[in-house]
């Protein structure tokens, strides 16, 4: 299993399973795990910080080219076109903080699988 966390540890861990070491085949859940705070002993500072300071400082590595910009636009308007049709489904609201709406469980469930709880 990866997991991916974005906020407010930012952080990735990886769980697998191994065989112990001996002669009878016993499985044992392993983690891997990185946390960036913990790591490197410091807070990580929050997305916009970093691409303010690097704006102050003239610093265009983390800043998307014109470009760039309008190809992204050249999709997104083409998928918000689709979204406007009077054919298009109604979005699945769900409460902020929950796992998200029955639709999602219902879409994995019609190939027989489930979302995993962490």
């Amino acid at each position: 299993m990866l997991i991916v966390r974005v906020q407010p540890e930012e952080g990735i861990a990886l769980r697998f399973s191994v065989k112990v070491p001996g002669e009878r085949y016993r499985p044992r859940t392993v983690s891997m795990d990185f946390r960036y705070g913990a790591t490197f002993g410091m807070t990580v500072p929050e997305a916009y910080e970093r691409l303010l300071l690097d704006a102050m400082r003239g610093d265009q590595t983390l800043f998307t080219r014109r470009d760039e910009v309008e190809a992204a636009w050249k999709i997104v308007d083409s998928i918000l076109k689709v979204t406007e049709s009077p054919e298009f489904p109604p979005p699945n609201p769900y409460p902020a903080g929950t796992w998200g709406p029955p639709a999602a469980e219902q879409l994995l469930a019609q190939d027989g699988r489930a979302w995993r709880q962490l």
